[in-house]
């Protein structure tokens, strides 16, 4: 026999579980640990108490004489003896052929003697009747205990017999019924991953902290709703829409937590500030919701297995009430036994009683009451199964009750273990819902981050750039430091892969501010960060994949004076994705667009008027319509760089003020429209390197005023003599063409102040070169020269040269005349240094400082 302790055991779950029982689900668990007791109680009576005690049932007073049988057969008689050895005779049967004659109540040997004798009158008989002192049955005691062991599997109702066996199964069904949720592999991973998250949320420190600003941002409102003012501490919030965005403006919308500094400051020391620890936590918390929601949202199999199990406690039920309520008058103290053993007892009805019936009617009764009960809280429970959608939940009342107004609503199994915890504890759920909470999640973000970033971190990042500007540059970061702004004297600031990033009113006390990076960072402003931007910023550079990503109140700036957009403006369609409108952007000068475009994009007419510099560069994208660039009549410098042109645009003759022109990386092969740059006047500086020109027209000598020509990279074999009548050039790059021979008529650009020809197959230097006496730079490495000229002394103001990659065996010496030429400038190979006069290497070797003084 098992114990209580074993059979209850079979009803326990994890104690972590219990918040995923309702009451009714307690309830029954109490009533079947009641039932279970019934059963044992009952088993146990049953095994040592219970017994049947059956009498044979004797017939009325009669006349039991004998007759002699006629045709000469005897009869059959039992013998009662009260002797050991009579006990065995009386066992004994005679047969001689005929039926016995039976006279339960008349002694064997009266009997027998009956068959010789004529039978004595009444009145003896009567006598000895009133002698006895009851009514003998002539059996002894193995016939009672045969016949008692015959009627009670013969005369006993079955259910008196196995009550006890069939209340324990029937409750071990119903535990199992009950707790298979908890047990069933493919719901029990669920079931312990969301009661540990819940565990740990409902216990965070930042739990406690977030609905604690609640609290204290609901001061105000339940004062309010207060009467007697007059009695109640005047510590009520006056915060103010002073500063919150306009309708109209795309700022930060104050959904999330608010703060002001005129509200009551409510002392919480535990939870004010969160330890690195507690902080880390909290963020692991908010990513396995995160992951826990997406996994469990997607099936309702925990409802299903919990309305199915339900239903089978039910249906259950019902049968047991059906059948066991029959039973109840069944179980009775006296039952008739006909077992048929007439042959060996000699009775063939007896008369019994079963000693344990009023028990197990007693507790019969009891258990159909307690499965009654247990039935009806069943009942109960699909009623509220059914009542209300459950695969649904609400954050609603959460969302109303605190300033998390984001908490986001949950469906499937998510949802209904959400209400099963409900049942047990709103404030679970409530605290549960803080994890829900993006804005909840950045609060954390953004808490841990200024303690991780402090001033003089911020201070440590800081550097300085090309232009000796202190720059600061933040990358992956969960949000914008609070100490950032405290950078008074920064001039740039780069936000790099910050996708929360949020800049505040303090952005304001940054007065030396002019340069701002957004580099996949679509940062939200607040509005008076806003106003000081648009009149301090000066230059903005946004990266962005998605246009989307470009913050809306860039489009307002309206000081701006550079704005640089780097992504995706077409799409795969080749259908442009438009920009919002440009037009506030008064002041803007110059626009760099890094992108993808078929044609500019028309908004950018909206600053032609006033833009001086525009920058394209396409990633290989062919750029096929050009006719806005004759609006922008004021743009001196236009760079159209790897945009797949063939030709030189014809729209870019008509941009009289432009200087400057860059056709960087295309696949232009002819130059023929050259001649249309004579219009240009003020056309200074022309580069086409890195395209495919194989000659250069004569008609390049129309560009009178040209002083820096670009055209390295392509596919040169000759410069023709009209380049060198362009008297102003003072820059002319030909490098890395196929160009043999320099012409004599280089000579005749005194102004030439650099020339580069790397990269070609020249193989002598003519004399005339060294005529260019402004030569600051020679490049003439990589080509096929044997010797330098001595001449190279009349560049006294050479700074760089180049030598390395040809066939040179010596260096001149006059290499120390050339005043300004340094080893740091002269770019050879180092045998040939080594080579020089040691006199030589001492001037070249010379501090730099000394000869520029000289020259001053």
């Amino acid at each position: 026999m098992f114990t209580l302790a074993e059979v209850a055991s079979l009803n326990d779950i994890q104690p972590t579980y219990r918040i995923l029982k309702p009451w009714w689900d307690v309830f029954m668990d109490y009533l079947a640990v009641v039932m279970l007791m019934v059963a044992i109680f009952a088993g146990t009576m049953q095994l040592t108490k219970d017994q049947v005690v059956c009498l044979p049932v004797l017939q009325s007073t009669v006349n039991s004489k004998a007759q002699p049988g006629t045709s000469g057969k005897a009869d059959f008689t039992t013998v009662e003896t009260t002797t050991g050895q009579e006990e065995a005779a009386s066992m004994r049967t005679v047969s001689f052929g005929s039926a016995p004659t039976i006279t339960p109540d008349v002694p064997l040997s009266r009997a027998t003697s009956s068959q010789y004798q004529p039978t004595e009158s009444g009145q003896e008989l009567k006598k000895e009747q009133k002698d006895s002192s009851g009514r003998k049955t002539n059996l002894d005691f193995q016939q009672y205990v045969f016949i008692n062991q015959m009627c009670y599997h013969l005369a006993l109702p079955w259910y008196s017999k196995y009550f006890p066996y069939l209340v324990l199964i029937h409750t071990i069904i119903l535990i199992v019924s009950s707790n298979f949720w908890f047990k069933y592999p493919k719901t029990c991973s669920k079931i312990e991953h969301f009661v540990s998250i819940l565990g740990k949320c409902f216990e965070s420190p930042w739990t406690t902290k977030a609905l604690s600003e609640t609290a204290c941002e609901d001061s105000e409102e339940n004062k309010q709703r207060l009467t007697g003012a007059q009695s109640l501490p005047k510590y009520v919030s006056t915060s103010s829409d002073e500063g919150s965005p306009s309708a109209s403006t795309p700022m930060i919308t104050k959904s999330g937590f608010k703060f002001s500094a005129d509200k009551p400051m409510i002392e919480v020391p535990s939870v004010t500030i969160l330890d690195k620890k507690d902080g880390e936590q909290a963020k692991a918390l908010f990513e396995k919701v995160r992951k826990f929601r997406a996994h469990v949202e997607d099936s309702d199999l925990i409802y299903k297995l919990y309305v199915g199990q339900t239903v089978i406690k039910t249906v259950k039920f019902i049968f047991i009430l059906g059948y066991t309520a029959n039973f109840v008058n069944t179980i009775s103290f006296e039952h008739i036994c006909n077992p048929k053993v007439e042959h060996l007892i000699g009775y063939t009805q007896f008369e019994c009683t079963h000693n344990m019936a009023y028990m197990l009617k007693k507790l019969l009764i009891s258990y159909i009451s307690l499965i009654c009960v247990y039935g009806f809280i069943c009942l109960y429970t699909l009623f509220w199964l059914f009542r209300i959608p459950l695969k649904e939940y609400s954050f609603e009342k959460v969302r109303e009750e605190s300033s998390f107004s984001d908490i986001p609503d949950v469906k499937n199994d998510f949802a209904f273990l959400l209400h099963m915890v409900d049942q047990y504890d709103q404030l679970y759920s409530k605290r549960f819902g803080v994890f829900l909470s993006e804005v909840s999640e950045n609060k954390l973000r953004e808490i841990s981050l200024n303690h991780e970033w402090t001033f003089e971190k911020l201070r440590q990042h800081v550097s300085r750039n090309a232009q000796d500007k202190q720059e600061l540059h933040l990358f992956m970061l969960s949000g914008v430091p609070d100490a950032v702004f405290d950078l008074t004297d920064l001039d740039v600031l780069k936000l790099e892969l910050i996708p929360e990033a949020k800049i505040p009113a303090k952005i304001s006390q940054m007065t030396n501010l002019q340069e701002l990076h957004l580099c996949h960072c679509p940062a939200k402003v607040e509005q008076t960060a806003f106003s000081f931007l648009r009149d301090h910023l000066r230059c903005l550079h946004v990266k962005f994949t998605d246009v989307a990503e470009i913050p809306a109140w860039v489009y307002l700036l309206k000081n701006l004076r550079e704005l640089y957009l780097i992504g995706n403006l077409n799409s795969e369609n080749n259908k442009m994705i438009g920009l919002e409108s440009l037009r506030e952007l008064r002041h803007l000068k110059i626009l760099h667009v890094k992108s993808n475009l078929t044609k500019i994009p028309p908004n950018i007419t909206d600053v032609a008027p006033h833009l001086t510099k525009l920058v394209i560069h396409n990633d290989g994208t062919k750029l096929v319509v050009l006719n806005s660039l004759k609006k922008m009549t004021n743009v001196a410098e236009l760079e159209l760089q790897n945009c797949e042109l063939e030709r030189i645009p014809h729209a870019i003759f008509s941009l009289s003020n432009l200087q400057e022109l860059d056709l960087k990386s295309n696949s232009i092969r002819t130059i023929e429209e050259i001649i249309s740059f004579q219009h240009l006047k003020r056309l200074t500086c022309l580069k086409l390197w890195h395209n495919k020109i194989v000659n250069i027209p004569s008609s390049i000598t129309h560009i009178k005023n040209l002083e820096s020509l670009y055209l390295s990279n392509n596919k040169l074999e000759s410069l023709p003599a009209a380049v060198f009548s362009l008297q102003k050039l003072r820059c002319l790059d030909v490098s890395y063409n196929s160009i043999a021979l320099i012409p004599v008529e280089i000579g005749l650009l005194q102004n030439l102040q650099h020339f580069h020809i790397t990269g070609n197959k020249v193989d002598i230097l003519p004399k005339q070169l060294f005529k260019c006496v402004k030569l600051r730079t020679l490049s003439l490495g990589q080509n096929c020269i044997t010797s330098i000229p001595d001449k190279v002394s009349q560049l006294l103001q050479l700074t760089h040269l180049e030598l390395k990659g040809n066939c040179l065996d010596r260096l001149p010496a006059t290499l120390g005349q050339c005043q300004l030429l340094r080893k740091s400038g002269l770019v050879v190979e180092d045998h040939l240094f080594d080579a020089l006069p040691s006199e030589v290497k001492e001037v070249l070797n010379q501090d730099t400082s000394i000869p520029f003084a000289n020259g001053i």
